[in-house]
């Protein structure tokens, strides 16, 4: 529908309803999620340094976290539907909140099983605003603009995925004035503040008005027609976005966890970064950079959680400038063209190439940055009322976070982490190919209607 002016509006329904307020307010939790996900992946590093663990029994960490939206998908998926959106929002919320004030006790426990608990708690909460917020965002407007819309509230996702692992390196790798680790002391404070934040949150929402808008039905799954589908498993577009989610958080959590050690080195491997020179080690840097059993200095696990902030900033990068250019290009086509880069990202990591190999870690966070909210987008695509219950199985597919980065860890173990690689490049390849095969899983009427050149 268009504006007064003739202008489309990507927040305007076609009744004519402007949602910008509601969106931004959804927005804001993706950043909740992106800080606690930032903040997860600069863990690893501190579990196996405190609990002398190798990097497939860290990855325990990463398991913890995506077993909790593996468990809550369909039971969130299925609240959802029955809450609606605000009760699935406010419901996720105060679970996040149990989570965070957990890791007070845990604190006191110091046990890695009840730092784990946490973990997954919060992400089962997660799980609840990731199925509920997702969707939601591609119906508060045209339909056309639909992977636009969720690729910039993903955007801020990626300022929390920013400001997560500074978090983690102030409070997770904290040293006293004899220079020893105080991180398992003061691991709570981050998870406190984001307790005391969802829980205002929550408040906000059950106030503020937060319409359930039922969306086109272009699959016909809605009504009794004859010779209508009514079952979303019929839709193959829908059945390959799962296994494109799993295979894309398998890669991302892999690279994520693994990324302080990619840059600091394990207790049996060296850094994968060329030695660095005496002469950074001043100003800024001094008291960053550590001297290596292995000679000369290398990257603390402190300025690794920092660096992890870089990536992040590249993450976002890639969010924002992915918003411009979905709205110019079919987003099916910017999926499988960011999906084969990012295969010779990790091949070029592969191949161990000094510090080329170092900035393709760094594009590989740019070139992953759209790939989960337009996989998610396609895969709910023309699914009606029903692309509730759908985004609750694309969530689910997260499951991969879990299993994959032990793989990868396994790999890196008995070789490298640069050898690593070969895992998430894997991964890429298949959701570079489902990005290419869309037209024909969808097909060309699904591609119109997520074209931002074109009329739903």
């Amino acid at each position: 529908m268009s504006d007064p002016i003739g202008k489309k509006s990507i927040f305007v329904t076609p009744d004519g309803k402007n949602l910008v307020v509601t969106f931004t307010l959804v927005t804001s939790l993706f950043f909740i999620w992106g800080f606690c996900n930032g903040m997860i992946d600069t863990m690893d590093k501190h579990f196996q340094l405190v609990l002398n663990l190798n990097l497939s029994q860290s990855a325990w960490v990463q398991f913890s976290h995506y077993l909790g939206y593996f468990l809550m998908a369909m039971p969130a998926g299925y609240l959802a539907s029955k809450l609606g959106y605000k009760g699935g929002i406010i419901a996720g919320l105060l679970m996040v909140a149990v989570g965070g004030l957990w890791f007070i006790p845990a604190t006191h426990i110091q046990s890695f099983w009840a730092f784990l608990l946490g973990v997954c708690v919060i992400a089962a909460g997660l799980t609840f605003l990731e199925t509920v917020a997702n969707p939601y965002t591609t119906v508060l407007g045209d339909q056309q603009y639909a992977a636009t819309r969720i690729n910039l509230a993903q955007s801020t996702n990626g300022i929390g995925s920013l400001l997560g692992p500074i978090a983690g390196g102030m409070f997770f790798y904290s040293k006293n004035a004899a220079g020893q680790n105080t991180g398992s002391q003061t691991l709570y404070i981050p998870y406190l503040a984001v307790a005391a934040v969802v829980l205002v949150l929550s408040v906000v929402f059950y106030f503020a008005e937060v319409p359930d808008i039922k969306v086109e039905d272009d699959y016909h799954l809605d009504d009794s027609a004859p010779g209508s589908s009514r079952s979303i498993w019929t839709h193959p577009h829908f059945v390959m976005a799962i296994v494109a989610q799993f295979f894309y958080v398998a890669a991302q959590a892999g690279i994520f966890s693994f990324f302080i050690n990619y840059l600091t080195g394990t207790r049996t491997t060296a850094p994968q970064v060329p030695p660095i020179p005496p002469e950074w080690n001043h100003g800024f840097l001094s008291g960053l950079l550590e001297q290596s059993q292995w000679g000369g200095l290398r990257i603390s696990d402190k300025l690794g959680a920092y660096m992890g902030s870089l990536g992040s900033l590249c993450f976002l990068t890639g969010r924002f400038s992915g918003a411009y250019f979905l709205k110019k290009k079919p987003a099916h086509t910017m999926l499988g063209l960011y999906g084969a880069l990012n295969v010779l990202m990790c091949l070029l990591i592969f191949l161990k190439l000094g510090w080329i190999s170092v900035v393709c870690v760094f594009l590989s966070y740019f070139f992953m940055s759209i790939m989960f909210p337009t996989i998610f987008a396609l895969g709910i695509h023309g699914l009606g009322v029903r692309a509730k219950k759908a985004s609750a199985y694309i969530v689910m597919a997260i499951m991969g976070g879990a299993l994959i980065p032990k793989i990868m860890g396994r790999v890196a173990d008995s070789f490298d982490l640069s050898r690593g690689f070969i895992v998430p490049m894997i991964c890429f390849a298949f959701v570079a190919w489902y990005g290419y095969q869309w037209p024909k899983l969808a097909g060309s009427e699904g591609v119109r209607g997520l074209s931002p050149n074109r009329r739903h």
